[in-house]
């Protein structure tokens, strides 16, 4: 990629933060819909989780294929590809006459999307080869990501409110056509030097694995253990087969030797996390605002008002300590933040009290909002520039596995803890474990936070990195294994 001057790079930046934009936004912006949608298409719980997680169990299961082909075949190429598959994606979203028909066209949506967010990065990466100007260039970045994900309920709601719940979907066709004609004019294309190759049974694999996992924790409130045990045997069976097989491939899909980098491998685990912890949240309080406090979607939006101005706010300060200070201090606020939240709901039931929900939603965003930079910058520092696509799209993976994972659990076991009780009389009750599932989650943010960004972390992502960028080491300790 050739040298960019400065107002060039900051456009290309922009540009990558309009994709980020409208993908962060479809991650949340559901949520708000979720109780005039189950009304519309008259679904269940579960058919409300299945319209969630269809877009991000999709997105998980694809942005690893799509950071390495963005490497192999130019990342300009697959970057306007994702922009246009998923603006068509959210126009057919907006027509869909049934819950079945939303849940294919949110498929559709998240398959544009996996080519958005790793892509950008990637792109963003290659841009800003300055060390500090990379670093403040993601720290924007992340600051994107947290705004868009915490501003989703509140345009929701908004939306939801005034034009109906197919709204929320039109934001993202003039964001999405307008990304696509500023890509085409200023984005530079540029590959990795030396592309990976296509890994099909890997990705194979990988599905497997995050679509049985879900379906598994979704439908067993319902279905039964038995019912859903073939599907958790798949999941566990596709886990053993990657583990087995992607060490033997000379270019997996997942390289494991990442997972070598402490700081690396707590990224990904602080980011499945952080968003369970925001898929679950959101999940939760969502459902009590409408369903057991009776509120509209514009006031249950209005709701996430003390949330998103905290993330808004500490989104871009905690970029700036990433970048002066490193990611330590933003990963234990975060954590601090959100352990906090959730014990307040926990223990003290705060959703029954406006003073304590309107706590909780302020310490959720403080910690959403120090989380997402910390996250980014660890994954990517460090590694060659060659591999920033795949080491960004594990990250991007962790986060969509997450966030399916939280609005599976915590649904699942909401959905067990009512039962055939009113719906409005027990909610509180059987939402309380969720909430220490989630405080769980907040605790990791925490200890993986301090754990994993010291002296000897740091030194193990400097010996992973001279380890990948040594492609000879690898092909034959490939071979060695293979010939074993």
């Amino acid at each position: 990629m050739p040298e960019l001057s400065h107002r060039r790079r900051t456009l290309v930046l922009a540009i990558c933060c309009m994709s980020l934009l409208i993908v962060g936004l479809d991650n949340t912006v559901l949520n708000v819909a979720l109780p005039s949608l189950q009304e519309d298409l008259h679904t269940s719980t579960s058919g409300l989780q299945w319209a969630i997680d269809a877009y991000t169990l999709v997105l998980a299961s694809l942005l690893m294929l799509a950071g390495s082909t963005a490497d192999r075949i130019g990342r300009k190429r697959v970057f306007m590809t994702g922009l246009a598959v998923f603006t068509v994606g959210s126009a057919l979203c907006s027509v869909a006459p049934n819950l079945q028909t939303l849940v294919i066209f949110r498929m559709v949506q998240a398959i544009g999307g996996s080519m958005l967010n790793p892509v950008a990065m990637s792109i963003i990466t290659n841009t800003f080869t300055d060390p500090r100007e990379r670093a403040r260039a993601i720290g924007v970045w992340g600051a994107v990501m947290g705004i868009s994900m915490a501003a989703g309920p509140l345009v929701g709601g908004l939306l939801v409110e005034s034009v109906g719940w197919r709204s929320i979907f039109w934001l993202n066709l003039p964001v999405g056509v307008a990304a696509l004609l500023l890509t085409l004019r200023y984005v530079p294309e540029s590959r990795a030097p030396k592309p990976r190759r296509l890994d099909p049974l890997g990705q194979i694999l990988v599905i497997a694995l995050f679509g049985a996992l879900t379906y598994a924790i979704i439908e067993v409130p319902d279905a039964g253990f038995l019912a859903v045990l073939p599907y958790a045997v798949l999941a566990v069976a596709a886990l053993a087969g990657l583990l087995l097989y992607e060490p033997r491939r000379a270019e997996p899909l997942i390289d494991l030797r990442f997972f070598r980098s402490v700081p690396f491998g707590g990224a990904a685990v602080i980011a499945i996390s952080a968003f369970a912890s925001l898929g679950g949240f959101l999940f939760l309080t969502t459902l009590y605002l409408q369903n057991v406090r009776g509120l509209d979607a514009l006031h249950a939006g209005l709701w996430m008002l003390p949330m998103a101005v905290p993330t808004c706010l500490c989104a871009p300060l905690s970029g700036r300590l990433v970048g002066s200070r490193g990611p330590r201090l933003p990963l234990v606020l975060a954590g601090c933040a959100m352990t906090a939240c959730c014990t307040l709901f926990a223990v003290f039931e705060a959703e029954t009290s406006n003073v304590t929900l309107f706590l909780g939603y302020v310490l959720f965003g403080i910690g959403f909002g120090f989380v997402n930079s910390p996250i980014t910058n660890t994954a990517v520092s460090g590694m060659p520039r060659e591999q920033a696509g795949v080491a960004a799209a594990v990250t991007s993976t962790s986060r969509q596995l997450g966030q399916a994972l939280g609005v599976a659990v915590v649904g699942a076991v909401l959905a067990s803890g009512v039962g055939a009780s009113p719906y409005r009389e027990a909610f509180v009750s059987a939402a309380r474990p969720g909430w220490w599932i989630l405080l769980v989650c907040g605790v990791l943010v925490l200890v993986l936070g301090v754990l994993t960004t010291g002296r000897r972390a740091r030194a193990s992502a400097e010996r992973t990195a001279r380890l990948l960028a040594e492609p000879e080491v690898r092909d034959a300790g490939a071979g060695e294994r293979v010939g074993a």
